[in-house]
């Protein structure tokens, strides 16, 4: 579906272009694209562009059933108040069922398994029914994202494959904020708690001083990403 060439043209055309203007073409040209979203300043950012091209446009958000309080609280304003298109999906199993199965505190004992079955499992159902996927991911994030393009292909365990598209790849965290401060939008109160890259709570601490961004997701494990973004395959 998509050429190798005809990935690297559109990413290299889109690279010094506002983010405004590869989400545009993404929605002017495909149907099955929906954004996944965290709620993160990053994602937020995202929402509120992409809610000036197509208000309609799906946004989906993984409900591990271990977000922060805060988080939720956020989730639901921003529903409520832009009427946003929000998808809600959670994992096969609950909390309580996950805990009989594996013990109690997967997510100490092993954090992978535990992103696996609350976060990638769930993700890889949604991505079956779509040909574009958008990301809030940048590459000053850590250096397993420095190398992202504008738009990838990837293909998923199924064997089929997806455009990735990721519109802020080349923003740094200034200007998320920049951003975010321009334009009055909501934003997850934790921030101002120093939690720089916010994930389930159990996992998550605020950052120290020079510390990387995130450094506060599953410290002390030698845990970078959660594994939503290394479980497709880039073409």
């Amino acid at each position: 579906m998509f050429t190798k060439e005809f990935v690297k043209e559109r990413s290299d055309h889109f690279e010094n272009l506002p983010a405004q203007d590869l989400l545009k073409w993404v929605y002017q040209n495909f149907k099955n694209v929906g954004f996944t979203s965290s709620f993160s300043a990053d994602d937020v950012s995202i929402i509120h562009m992409i809610k000036e091209i197509k208000p309609d446009a799906l946004i989906i958000f993984i409900d591990t059933d271990y977000h922060f309080p805060e988080t939720y609280e956020l989730v639901k304003k921003i529903k409520e108040e832009w009427d946003i298109n929000l998808k809600i999906i959670k994992p096969l199993i609950t909390v309580e069922e996950q805990d009989r199965l594996y013990g109690e505190k997967l997510y100490e004992k092993d954090p992978d398994k535990c992103c696996q079955i609350r976060k990638v499992e769930p993700l890889k159902r949604v991505l079956e029914e779509l040909d574009v996927w958008i990301t809030g991911m940048r590459r000053d994030q850590s250096p397993t994202r420095a190398n992202i393009g504008k738009v990838e292909t990837h293909r998923l365990p199924s064997g089929k494959t997806i455009l990735k598209v990721n519109p802020i790849a080349d923003w740094t965290r200034k200007d998320v904020w920049k951003y975010v401060h321009e334009n009055n939008l909501p934003y997850n109160p934790l921030y101002d708690q120093n939690y720089l890259s916010i994930g389930c709570a159990p996992c998550t601490r605020p950052v120290l001083e020079g510390e990387d961004e995130r450094a506060g997701r599953w410290a002390g494990k030698g845990k970078l990403e959660c594994g939503l973004h290394t479980f497709t395959e880039k073409e």
